[in-house]
């Protein structure tokens, strides 16, 4: 039924050599130009030391969050049991990033923000 089976052979590894190329041209370009796998304005990331982030995620190749914030939480000054929620632009940072790179490791979930979310409402607010 297959005859020169080296000829097929050869043909079978050219395809295959084929594949991989595209495959690595393709992951390269989508690395360089920043294309995310899942477009959203704003998603939460928190972290296994409990910190929590803001920001625009992006997840491929590897998660970056831009335009970010971080939740800071504080004491209410005048009702000690209450607690203060504040978003802070890591642009106002010490060390004021551009973006942030994550470790997946370090992440237990992510996720995007509801437009009606307090967050995503004292954001827009915020932009405009």
């Amino acid at each position: 039924m297959f005859k020169n089976t080296n000829k097929n052979k050869v043909f079978i590894g050219i395809i295959v050599l084929l594949v991989v190329i595209l495959g690595l041209v393709l992951f390269f370009f989508l690395k360089k130009t920043g294309v995310k796998e899942v477009k959203n304005d704003y998603s939460v990331v928190y972290l296994a030391t409990g910190e929590v982030y803001v920001g625009e995620l992006c997840t491929f190749p590897q998660l970056k969050l831009k335009n970010g914030y971080i939740l800071a939480t504080g004491q209410d000054p005048t009702d000690p049991k209450k607690a203060n929620f504040q978003l802070n632009p890591l642009s106002d940072t010490l060390w004021s990033p551009k973006h942030i790179f994550l470790n997946r490791d370090q992440v237990v979930f992510y996720g995007p923000l509801l437009s009606t979310s307090k967050i995503a409402r004292t954001l827009a607010e915020q932009v405009k």
